[in-house]
């Protein structure tokens, strides 16, 4: 449908309404932009079925509702010039002003998302459901793109004029009957209900907000919004009578106060109704604020005494009362909100705020660009600075941060240049730190394609790894089948990375493979000493266990790093060997020992069955304690050693060399009370792992000193904020052992203590 050009009459009659609030030369720049596009756009349609001319009045038309300053008001009628001028053929900055020019330009590149905006915030087929109106999948995604927009722009005044161009897309689509226009509809308003109506009620421009959505709702919910709106109309003379008989007797009872007031009935919207009957599960017969007044006092200190008038005629309803003058919401709303019972016992919401604080409202950010007194506010004053710092809270985003504080930290450090916002091929947005390359891009995406990373095409062109990448870019990444990032990444000076996630990556990266070195130079050095002591066939993981770690491939990087040297590793695989006689020698003693049918108390408290007056001695690979189940071990030249049954170097022993395997128990050691000399004690390891934090090993061992636990060595170890400690302690027996591991465990911080 082509939108025809309106008559000599019908253009001055727009003038009038466009330029109200205009001096003489700015209604005069106005008229000659108006001129200029009746004639560009002349039977030009936009893709929605509306003729450009119609959009860029209604489009106008809002923002000089809103009451901005000429400049807007040029640009919104300006709005498509850039698409159906010739090249060369108008000069936006020569004939309107650098302003205006810059708004326009502005206008075109938030115009560009468009496709990406659209896509990102329809839902899947699976998703549509009766009471879903967005898409959840999307949020995520939604909320970057509501940044984008306002981190796309320089002047706040471009995401209005958007703000009004889309408001008037959707007075189009739901005056007009085409089918060919109806198609885009839903499209049109979920986009809206995501993207457009959050931004107008983060910038507190409810005079489009209100519009935004119910437009959108009615298109998206049709039933629900016929249902609600029937409610409405079915009662709306009984309720305009109740609303008029209100406030005539709430405006009595305010002159009588001395409160000089302005009250009026306030519009409800059908979404917000909507929206509290979800919230609230509540019918349409148990809203409160279905009937509703505002009042409009001169200064602060009325809004409070009206209060108290409103609460002396009217009963307030418990849990219903708002301050938002003394906590103003996120967007700076200021407001007294209360609930009370009103004429026959119907509730009545009543909302008090003065003019300035009903213009915020109402107007939100635009209010800064407001005329006063026929002048505009050109001046870069107090007004001005308020609506940069606004604007550096509302990239916060405080009513989607849970943590308040957390919000507050984060706002103070705000600026409208420290994210940018780049497209992948497939039109998703990434958020990225100011001054991010194309390798930080990568690694946004997947740590795999940031390692084969190898170039990027910025919008279609080829650009260096160091390129810094802009708001609105499309980047597409060039990657390597396999490889690994360069070092001369982590290098600050090369700017090749900007973000903590690229650099943390490819550190990682780099430990990894130092670390697969490190195993493989330990494991070199640990088989060198096992081909040394002749045991090359000895179990590793037992090997590790008895020298402190949890498996072999720790113990080969431990030898890597050198923090185990080839004594240790000597004197472990060492420990119980049998002596290098002939086996001949060995057979001969063996049937000796267990011809003595005597069974004999040990030197060592322990009981060796068949065995007269033996010596023997505790194993320190797993230095039992009683009541542990004991095994003994024959060797040569040493007695029998004691290990605990389930000891790892005791089973691969025996594999070797079952027959030397001997019978044991624990007897009675003497203790100090029996008067045989000095309490038995027994060595023990244990093993405590915890977060590494200051005074930690202060308060294991006033434990162990409270215990009475006497500690023969220490060796602690620190890692990526984990703490392992490793104590030789000797205690009486098994219980008094996990007692004290019961203590320690307590410790804050502790993750565990056990016994190795």
């Amino acid at each position: 449908m082509n939108a025809a050009i309106p008559p000599d009459d019908r253009l001055s009659e727009a003038l009038d309404r466009l330029s109200e609030g205009l001096e003489g030369p700015e209604r005069a720049r106005l008229s000659a932009a108006l001129e200029r596009v009746s004639a560009l756009y002349a039977g030009r349609v936009l893709g929605t079925g509306e003729g450009a001319l119609e959009h860029a009045l209604g489009l106008t038309g809002a923002i000089a509702d809103l009451r901005l300053d000429v400049d807007a008001r040029i640009a919104g009628l300006l709005f498509a010039v850039p698409e159906y001028a010739e090249p060369g053929a108008l000069d936006l900055k020569e004939e309107f002003g650098t302003v205006a020019a810059s708004l326009v330009d502005g206008i075109t590149r938030l115009n560009s998302l468009r496709v990406i905006t659209r896509n990102t915030t329809q839902p899947k087929v699976a998703d549509k459901k009766p009471d879903r109106i967005t898409s959840r999948s999307g949020d995520s995604q939604a909320e970057i793109l509501r940044k984008m927009l306002l981190a796309m722009v320089e002047d706040i005044r471009v995401v209005l004029l958007r703000l009004a161009s889309r408001t008037q897309t959707l007075r189009f689509l739901a005056a007009t009957q085409d089918p060919a226009a109806q198609q885009h509809r839903e499209a049109v308003a979920r986009e809206t209900l995501d993207i457009y109506a959050p931004l107008a009620n983060r910038l507190g421009v409810w005079q489009l907000k209100w519009e935004l959505e119910d437009l959108s709702f009615r298109f998206i919910e049709p039933d629900t919004y016929k249902r609600i709106a029937r409610h409405l109309d079915e009662r709306r003379v009984e309720r305009e009578g109740y609303i008029k008989e209100s406030i005539a007797l709430l405006q009595r009872e305010l002159a009588a106060a001395g409160v000089k007031a302005e009250v009026t009935g306030r519009p409800k919207h059908i979404y917000s109704i909507w929206n509290k009957m979800r919230l609230k599960s509540l019918d349409f017969s148990e809203l409160y604020d279905v009937r509703a007044l505002r009042v409009l006092v001169e200064d602060l200190k009325d809004c409070y005494t009206a209060l108290g008038v409103v609460h002396n005629i009217w009963q307030p309803i418990p849990k219903e009362f708002d301050d938002y003058i003394s906590r103003p919401k996120g967007n700076f709303y200021r407001s007294l909100h209360t609930a009370v019972i009103g004429l026959d016992g119907r509730a009545l919401e009543v909302q008090i705020r003065t003019h300035d604080m009903h213009n915020h409202a109402e107007l939100g950010v635009a209010a800064h660009w407001r005329y006063k007194e026929g002048r505009a506010t050109q001046g870069k004053g107090d007004a001005f600075d308020e609506k940069i710092a606004f604007l550096r809270q509302v990239l916060a985003w405080r009513d989607e941060i849970v943590d308040s504080s957390d919000w507050v930290e984060q706002f103070k450090h705000a600026a409208l240049d420290e994210t940018v916002y780049v497209l992948t091929p497939q039109g998703r947005v990434i958020d990225l730190p100011a001054g991010a390359t194309p390798v930080d891009f990568a690694y946004a995406l997947h740590t795999d394609l940031g390692h084969r990373c190898r170039g990027a095409k910025v919008d279609g062109r080829i650009v260096p790894l160091d390129f810094q990448l802009g708001n609105g870019q499309r980047v597409d990444i060039v990657a390597a089948k396999t490889g690994g990032p360069s070092r001369d990444w982590l290098n600050p000076a090369s700017g090749y990375i900007r973000s903590s996630r690229a650099r943390n990556k490819i550190r990682q990266y780099f430990n990894t493979l130092g670390m697969a070195q490190t195993v493989a130079d330990g494991r070199a050095i640990v088989e060198r000493e096992l081909q040394r002591v002749g045991r090359t066939g000895a179990n590793l993981d037992a090997l590790a266990v008895k020298l402190g770690f949890d498996k072999a491939e720790s113990l080969f990087a431990a030898a890597g790093r050198e923090d185990v040297g080839s004594r240790q590793l000597q004197d472990a695989l060492r420990e119980d060997e049998p002596s290098p006689e002939n086996e001949s020698d060995a057979d001969e003693q063996l049937p000796e020992l267990t011809r003595k049918s005597k069974a004999a108390q040990g030197g060592e408290g322990i009981l060796v069955v068949g065995v007269d007056r033996l010596m023997t001695q505790l194993a320190g690979c797993c230095k039992p304690v009683p009541p542990d189940p004991i095994t003994g071990f024959v060797t040569r030249g040493r007695g029998v050693s004691i290990h605990r049954s389930s000891c790892p170097s005791l089973a691969a022993l025996l594999a070797r060399q079952p027959e030397r395997a001997i019978t044991s128990t624990w007897g009675d050691a003497p203790t100090a009370t029996q008067g045989g000399g000095r309490e038995r004690l027994y060595s023990v390891d244990i093993v405590v792992q915890s977060g590494d934090r200051t005074g930690l090993l202060k308060d294991i061992s006033e434990v162990l000193a409270r215990e009475r636990i006497n500690v023969t060595s220490v060796n602690t170890l620190s890692r990526q904020q984990l703490a392992t400690m490793l104590f030789t302690i000797e205690v009486r027996d098994l219980p008094q052992l996990r007692q004290t591991l019961g203590l320690i465990a307590a410790i804050p911080g502790v993750q565990s203590a056990s016994r190795r």
